[in-house]
């Protein structure tokens, strides 16, 4: 099917429009595009599998996106990059939240952050984590300036982990 035509199922609703199909074996694919738009994106892009003209996966760029692959102030989908973004690979520029993630404030398994990292490897300025690297830096082992880890404590990073730690009990 590919470069031939489709014959989409289109459904346009008062919030947007869908364009949905389905082939023979089964593989579907559904797109929806809001009507209103922010400085030239849609509200809302919503991506479903691949589209059957091209058999690529389409990339949602919205203000909100969400897909496979996502583009957007608030992105979300197993790649993702936007001022928020949640997802496996998630590159947000304020927070990133994800297997792999990174921001200015980042949750996740690898966390690259730039104020606050908090994952099982973790960056940032202010970082909990399993290996971490930062300035303030609670770990199991970490690397900076001012550490609590397994191997010592740093009176000023337990000065400033104190209300945390006391939170949790430590």
């Amino acid at each position: 099917m590919l470069f031939e035509p489709v014959e989409y199922l289109v459904e346009e609703t008062g919030f947007g429009t869908w364009r949905r199909f389905l082939d023979d074996k089964g593989n579907r694919f559904a797109e929806f595009k809001s009507h209103a738009t922010w400085a030239g994106l849609p509200l809302v892009h919503y991506t479903y599998g691949k589209c059957p003209e091209t058999g690529r996966r389409i990339v949602a760029r919205g203000v909100i996106a969400v897909g496979r692959l996502a583009w957007g102030i608030i992105a979300v989908g197993h790649a993702s990059f936007g001022l928020i973004a949640i997802g496996q690979l998630a590159i947000g520029v304020a927070f990133g939240l994800g297997q792999a993630a990174s921001g200015v404030v980042c949750i996740g398994q690898l966390a690259i952050g730039a104020l606050f990292g908090l994952g099982q490897f973790a960056t940032g300025y202010v970082v909990i984590g399993q290996f971490a690297l930062g300035s303030y830096v609670l770990a199991q082992l970490g690397l900076g300036e001012h550490v609590i880890d397994m191997r010592a404590a740093d009176p000023v990073a337990k000065q400033f982990f104190q209300p945390l730690l006391k939170l949790f009990g430590g």
